[in-house]
């Protein structure tokens, strides 16, 4: 086993995962592990061959959250109080400047972020997997808001609605893949047994059937969407759609579709 907390591993399908590495500690997290985390998808975000991101944990488990020995290095701020901030790699975001904080930059990475739930998510774990712009969850994934109730009022609800925050962030009860599923909270499940392939193969789909530029765009208007009125959301959506006939995605598109043969989209 790697003694890296956090690993990198390039696939031909287009798809970076990135595994949480701390297999000992069920992957609780440290400042370490948030800055590897950070260069991990800098790394992602500015590789052309790279199309979709999936976030897991290595183990039995995505993250039991915070390592109550290590919280005041997760709570540092700048470079000179805590040396496990990341390095400042800049590339292309998505638009969203006020989408800066631990883990709530991940809307703002121009590519999708997809969380594998193998196990236990719990506290800040389970926040890390809410910022994600997908979660899917093996059988055997259970659930906590437990010590996390100060992250996740915001983007909670916005995922599964105010009735159901309300429950889980109130009782701070444990709950299983198939409830997660059923409220919103995750996309799907997958079978314990077949877990991680099954993950693969739904982010390659992504990765080698959708335009690159399509899925930056839709990522982007979102998020962005969440802060706007319906006046202001019609007029961006539209001056999105008109530049989006003039690029290579767009033809390439049109071409595939007509040819009857797999894309081969660019991103331009």
């Amino acid at each position: 086993m790697s003694n890296e907390v956090v690993l990198y591993d390039k696939k031909d399908s287009g798809v970076a995962l990135i595994s949480l590495n701390r297999p000992d500690r069920l992957n609780a997290i440290t400042g370490e592990l948030t800055a590897r985390l950070k260069e991990k998808i800098d790394d992602a975000c500015k590789d052309d061959d790279v199309k979709v991101i999936v976030l897991t944990g290595s183990g039995r488990g995505f993250s039991a959250g915070a390592d109550m020995d290590n919280l005041s290095d997760i709570s540092a701020n700048n470079r000179e109080e805590n040396p496990d901030q990341p390095e400042d790699r800049n590339y292309e975001t998505n638009g969203l400047s006020e989408w800066d904080g631990t883990y709530s930059y991940f809307p703002s990475v121009p590519k999708p972020i997809i969380a594998a739930i193998n196990g236990p998510a719990a506290g800040v774990g389970l926040i890390m997997s809410l910022y994600c712009d997908m979660r899917v969850a093996s059988e055997d994934a259970v659930f906590s808001t437990a010590f996390s109730k100060w992250g996740v009022g915001w983007i909670l609800p916005r995922i599964i609605g105010v009735a159901h925050t309300m429950d889980i962030m109130m009782t701070a009860r444990k709950f299983d893949a198939k409830e997660a599923e059923r409220i919103g909270l995750v996309n799907r499940c997958f079978p314990a047994e077949s877990f991680m392939e099954d993950v693969m193969t739904y982010a390659a789909d992504i990765a080698q059937n959708v335009s690159p530029r399509s899925v930056q765009i839709m990522k982007r208007q979102i998020y962005t969407a969440l802060g706007e009125d319906i006046k202001t959301n019609l007029k961006s959506s539209m001056d999105e759609m008109v530049k989006s006939f003039s690029s290579e995605d767009f033809k390439e598109g049109v071409k595939h579709f007509i040819e009857k043969r797999p894309a081969k989209f660019t991103g331009k």
